[in-house]
């Protein structure tokens, strides 16, 4: 048999089916080429759909079609179109009306007049990624002969390779519109921020960006920023609304711990408003302005995962939203620095001029003429080592302040914070000790560890600031040693401590020790009350039936504990310098351990 007229139509049908403009149009084109060069009456193109049991027609061909509704797919228990994919080779049904393993083509053989009927596979898929199939059919019955197929076979791999272009084509171009989207959304985030609006749009609109539910947390002004709800216990309103208010703080709190871990892993969270509670995980991305933390992006996962478009964007709304906070945080450190220098001319004494100081504290808001007491906040050692804290932390103490109806100025200061607050005139001065005992428990809560907080002595002069300062400066190095920490005040330590305040803690620690350190730890090991004995003998002025009456002891247990204590440990006091410098060590000793008692 001649091919060369087969050949050289396959150059007719490459331009025929190369002629469409979408995937739509070349699917159409390759069924009639098919149809009218491989000498078919007619046929389709179908998308089968295993997971539902159904072949899809996606394409017709059939220039005698009268005008009526064809079914549109056809149940794959009676289609050879499953087999064909399944075996990946052609179906061939020589007369369909005689076919009873297909009923489906039996049945409309009659209606639509055709015979044979030849399904193959394409090695290719549709729009939806369903596999295709091409089906022809012949008016009369029609042998097919391996040349048939051969051709056949061409003209469907050459459609093949034009509908993988189309993907292609598709593919880039939906890449194209959102690239151009990323881009107009870059634009968008960025003349948001130079036209100096506020975080709140701006946080909407990266939710909208990002294909992720998100939670924008702004440290400088202690805000959180709910977009979508990333669980169906809460609808969008309802999310937004608990992110905002109850579970602001753990909401933050988590975002400072996995920045602070420094983790690129997913973040676990556990929240809980007190009504509904749920876990889930999110990425934590840190917002940071001079090495300094101003915000946190919690991203919650989608069943999709990130592209390299979508981390584009995220980069994007990263550096818009780290912008637009950046603002509030110069702000924030412009006046807080300006104010921290006056403060510590003032406390150091290096002023000159009483009347310049009343007037730059009058520009920054402060107010030095007014009797005022500090209270100084110590920040725990990990908080000190960690930058940015005092952003958000000045918003919380501005917070309690408020709830306690206080005009009170915060001064940033190294590790710390000092609240100067008008003075509390009454004697035993409760209001101040409960607002210090409230600092400390709030920042407590924030940090997972108590600061030390100090309230000074009244400040009525500009000369009374330098000694109540050293004095608070002295406290707080008093708890450090001795591990004090919560709200701190001098009836804590006894006049002792102020006392040995001059010396270094370790001296102190090893004179304690070299006293009375080897009867304490024999006491912990053993259950033994040598230490408690020897303390209640020196305080009854070591006379021995006093101490006993004391103890409720026998005169002679007493006296055999005291001839143990003397064996076991060389400890005499028979002489006033003995005594004395075992009951300081005792004192001491129990000023060491006060700590361990705070805390239970």
């Amino acid at each position: 048999m001649d091919q060369k007229p087969r050949i050289l139509s396959l150059r007719d049908v490459a331009n025929q089916i190369n002629s469409g403009g979408d995937l739509q149009t070349v699917l159409q084109q390759l069924i009639a080429a098919a149809c009218r060069h491989a000498d078919w009456a007619l046929g389709s193109i179908m998308g089968i759909d295993a997971a539902h049991g159904y072949a899809h027609v996606i394409v017709r061909y059939d220039p005698t079609l009268i005008e009526r509704q064809l079914p549109d797919k056809w149940e794959l228990a009676t289609s050879p179109s499953l087999i064909a994919l399944q075996r990946n080779e052609p179906v061939y049904v020589r007369d369909a009306r005689e076919s009873v393993e297909f009923p489906g083509y039996r049945k409309e053989a009659f209606e639509r007049d055709y015979r044979t009927v030849l399904v193959m596979p394409m090695n290719c898929k549709d729009a939806e990624g369903r596999p295709m199939v091409l089906s022809v059919i012949s008016r009369q019955v029609a042998e097919v002969s391996e040349e048939d197929l051969a051709f056949l076979g061409a003209i469907i791999q050459m459609g093949a390779i034009a509908v993988d272009r189309e993907h292609r084509l598709e593919a880039e171009k939906r890449a194209a519109q959102r690239l151009e989207r990323a881009l107009q959304a870059h634009t968008s985030l960025l003349e948001h921020v130079l036209s100096d609006g506020a975080v709140a749009p701006l946080s909407a609109m990266v939710g909208m960006m990002l294909p992720n539910p998100t939670v924008v947390i702004d440290f400088t002004a202690n805000q959180v920023i709910a977009g979508r709800s990333p669980s169906t216990i809460y609808d969008e309103a309802a999310w937004q609304e608990a992110a905002s208010t109850t579970l602001a703080r753990p909401l933050m709190k988590a975002a400072r711990d996995a920045i602070e871990r420094g983790t690129t892993d997913a973040a676990s969270l556990f929240l809980d408003d007190g009504n509904q509670r749920f876990k889930t995980s999110a990425r934590i991305e840190a917002l940071m302005v001079d090495n300094q933390l101003v915000g946190a992006l919690i991203i919650f996962p989608t069943s999709r995962e990130f592209s390299d478009l979508d981390l584009l964007m995220l980069d994007s709304a990263k550096f818009a939203l780290s912008v637009q906070m950046m603002r509030s945080f110069i702000r924030f450190r412009f006046e807080t620095r300006t104010q921290t220098e006056l403060f510590f001319e003032i406390v150091e004494a290096r002023w000159r001029n009483a009347g310049d100081v009343a007037q730059r504290a009058q520009r920054l808001g402060l107010n030095f003429s007014a009797p005022q007491q500090m209270i100084v906040v110590d920040f725990p050692e990990k908080t000190k080592a960690y930058g940015g804290a005092s952003v958000d932390v000045e918003h919380t103490l501005a917070r309690i302040m408020q709830q306690a109806s206080l005009q009170v100025n915060l001064i940033a200061i190294d590790g710390g914070v000092v609240c100067l607050l008008p003075y509390d005139a009454s004697k035993r001065q409760e209001r101040t000790a409960k607002l210090a005992r409230r600092i400390a428990e709030e920042l407590g809560r924030y940090f997972d560890e108590a600061p030390v907080v100090v309230a000074g002595s009244r400040c009525a002069a500009l000369s009374d600031y330098p000694p109540a300062w050293e004095r608070c400066s002295r406290m707080i190095r008093i708890g450090r040693s001795f591990g004090l920490t919560g709200a701190v005040s001098a009836q804590d330590f006894g006049p002792l401590p102020m006392l040995v305040a001059a010396s270094e803690a370790g001296d102190v620690r090893s004179f304690v020790q070299e006293n009375v350190g080897a009867i304490a730890e024999h006491d912990r090991e053993n259950g033994t009350p040598y230490l408690e004995t020897l303390s209640t003998y020196l305080r009854e002025g070591c006379r021995s039936q006093a101490c006993a009456d004391t103890m409720g002891l026998h005169v002679t247990t007493l006296r055999y504990r005291l001839s143990r204590i003397q064996e076991l440990f060389g400890v005499d006091v028979e002489t006033p310098e003995k005594r004395f410098a075992v009951e300081l060590a005792i004192r001491l000793h129990r000023v060491i351990d006060n700590h361990a008692t705070v805390e239970k």
